[in-house]
């Protein structure tokens, strides 16, 4: 299952993100794609919102790779921006945070695509203007296309469906 919206500023990209944590379940894991400022970072601020992850300030872990977060379950935030070779993966413990009992966002994903597992919800943000964002969603697996399903349900007459 594959479908598209738009957000119409920060807000509502926020807002989406808050939509997706709360139907994540343990072992979830989704990997976001698009270009610097696209949206990613505002994207998982929501998904840690909607997981109920208390601490104030979600910021993305450019130069940790990873930041772990506690809320309704364990929330792990992996950027990739700066890795540069897939070796370094190992180094994190990126397949132990794929395979965990907490949902698990990957910014950049694409860095780490022969690493992934065969299941996982891709989101892929894009700029149309300034402040809107064209976000795209992709379900690999049974899991995923439910996932997805449940999204569209929820966000029916919120969000503009892209063509």
């Amino acid at each position: 299952m594959m479908f598209s919206i738009v957000t119409a500023n920060t807000e509502q990209t926020e807002e989406l993100g808050k939509i997706i944590g709360t139907l994540l379940e343990p072992g979830d894991l989704l990997c976001l794609f698009g270009d610097l400022g696209a949206g990613k970072t505002h994207l998982s601020y929501g998904i840690a919102q909607g997981l109920e992850v208390r601490e104030q300030y979600i910021t993305s872990p450019t130069f940790t790779f990873v930041n772990e977060y506690e809320g309704r379950i364990p929330f792990y935030h992996i950027d990739l921006y700066r890795l540069k070779d897939p070796s370094e993966l190992e180094g994190i413990g990126f397949e132990e945070y794929v395979e965990s009992d907490g949902a698990t966002v990957i910014e950049w994903a694409e860095r780490a695509e022969e690493e992934l597992p065969s299941a996982f919800l891709s989101i892929y943000l894009s700029h149309l203007s300034e402040n809107s964002r064209e976000v795209g969603f992709l379900a690999e697996g049974e899991r995923y296309e439910k996932l997805l399903e449940n999204l569209r349900d929820r966000i029916k007459g919120i969000y503009i469906e892209a063509i």
